[in-house]
């Protein structure tokens, strides 16, 4: 069985840091793309971050030059690194892992809020 959990999560002052972590289990982990997802209240659901199976990233503007994410193979762990943190940022975090349309896998999310 697929399992992804994610940790980090919490409360952060506005220009603070995070940082989410992935842990994935019940699959070849080295062959699927990871990413990060986020949704805030009444927002749809909103790509953050993707990383290919060889490393590839590719980000969305707003976080741009302020997230990184990563992903240990040997560990089967994809991270985000959130550095320099804006209340608009605050929404519930999803790890993905996605091979095809049907292995295509989410966690159950974790809150991240940033306000002063």
């Amino acid at each position: 069985q697929v399992q992804l959990v994610e940790s980090g999560g919490g409360l952060v002052q506005p220009g603070g840091s995070l940082r989410l972590s992935c842990a994935a289990s019940g699959l070849v982990f080295s062959i699927y793309a990871g990413g990060w997802y986020r949704q805030a209240p009444g927002i749809q659901r909103e790509l953050v971050a993707t990383i290919s199976s060889g490393g590839s990233t590719n980000y969305v503007d707003s976080v741009k030059g302020r997230f990184t994410i990563s992903r240990d193979n040997a560990k089967n762990m994809v991270y985000l690194q959130m550095n320099s943190l804006r209340p608009e940022d605050t929404a519930v975090y999803y790890c993905n892992l996605k091979l095809n349309f049907v292995q295509d896998y989410w966690g159950q999310g974790t809150q991240v809020s940033v306000s002063s």
